[in-house]
């Protein structure tokens, strides 16, 4: 078992959230692959952007429904200062996730971050759970307070 998959595990039984990690035969690294996985709306995915800020160069992550696209405009408002395309490196480093798996929580280093209004319109949602083939059931709101997240609206 990999140890991004195990974080993940970790943040949800410390939670105390019954979240059921749920291994696929094939990618979930898009939130298309994922919806056809789940069997479900592609914004029932929550999917992890994140973003480089260029003052404290920090990550900084956006966590939003699947069919939506984060506006940089917006997302840097809510930051406060510029945003770029954060690296893989920087992604690893600041969450210890790779692309394509970024989990919402289990990060190695805290995060500031931002939550999609869209996803609290479902009674359930899944999100990435550190690997590009596994994912995890949560209700949108616990997901919100688990991540520590900022409900706002950043996208296009």
């Amino acid at each position: 078992m990999s140890k991004s998959l195990r974080r993940v595990e970790r943040a949800l039984a410390g939670a105390g959230i019954d979240a059921p990690v749920m291994e696929m035969p094939g990618s979930t690294r898009t939130a298309a692959e994922a919806a056809a996985a789940a069997g479900c709306h592609i914004d029932q995915i929550a999917k992890s952007i994140i973003f480089a800020a260029e003052v404290t160069g920090d990550a900084v992550l956006f966590i939003t429904a699947g069919g939506n696209r984060v506006s940089t405009e917006l997302a840097r408002e809510l930051a406060g200062e510029p945003l770029g395309k954060a690296d893989a490196g920087l992604i690893r480093a600041q969450t210890g996730f790779a692309i394509g798996g970024v989990a919402p929580v289990g990060h190695l280093n805290p995060i500031r971050a931002w939550f999609d209004p869209r996803l609290l319109e479902f009674d359930l949602v899944y999100a990435a759970a550190g690997t590009p083939r596994h994912i995890f059931p949560i209700a949108p709101g616990t997901l919100l307070q688990l991540s520590g997240a900022v409900r706002a609206r950043f996208t296009a």
